[in-house]
């Protein structure tokens, strides 16, 4: 009896192995690059059709991804966010390490063809945690463009290192949060 069973679920895993080293030979895997970084999911190819995930991809050129069901179309919306950082009236990108700064964040945000809900900017440290500079719901109105300027943060560069001020956007309360600009602080 159990010599039986065992010649079963050999048999059943040996059928599931061949099937998909099958699917895995009819659905070619490819390597995605967007801007030098390897994706983490990868497409495939399926009959000559290049399969790739598009939210990965998206996200990875900033862009906003939503989904219209009433339509059923996907919709990718690429605005410009031009970001400057200010201490006092003055840019700045570099920093010295251990030293805390106050500065604000001000973004021109044009081309944008969607509704958006809400806008938030945080400032990742090289561990990548993220602290949250601002957050705001906005309503434009069928706006196209607007600026948006936070107050004032005190942080502290507390270790060397590449620091990421990011632009986040959300087309609606219930979506996430995409990626729309990014400035680089090097703290030395």
């Amino acid at each position: 009896m159990k010599v039986r069973k065992l010649l079963i679920v050999l048999f059943v895993l040996s059928l599931w192995g061949g099937t998909m080293v099958f699917a895995d030979a009819a659905a070619q895997r490819v390597n995605i690059l967007v801007n030098g970084k390897e994706g983490v999911n990868s497409g495939v190819i399926i009959d000559g059709q290049t399969l790739l995930p598009l939210r990965e991809i998206a996200g990875s050129l900033q862009a906003l991804v939503a989904w219209d069901n009433d339509t059923k179309k996907v919709i990718v919306t690429k605005p410009n966010v031009h970001m400057f950082l200010f201490q006092d009236q003055k840019t700045f990108g570099n920093v010295d390490k251990n030293n805390r700064y106050t500065f604000n964040v001000f973004a021109q945000i044009d081309n944008l063809t969607t509704q958006i809900s809400a806008v938030k900017v945080s400032i990742f440290n090289p561990a990548n945690q993220e602290t949250v500079i601002q957050s705001q719901d906005v309503n434009l109105k069928g706006k196209d463009n607007f600026w948006f300027r936070t107050e004032n943060i005190k942080y502290h560069f507390e270790t060397a290192g590449k620091y990421a001020v990011r632009f986040f956007m959300k087309a609606s309360p219930t979506d996430e949060w995409g990626l729309v600009s990014e400035k680089m602080i090097t703290a030395e």
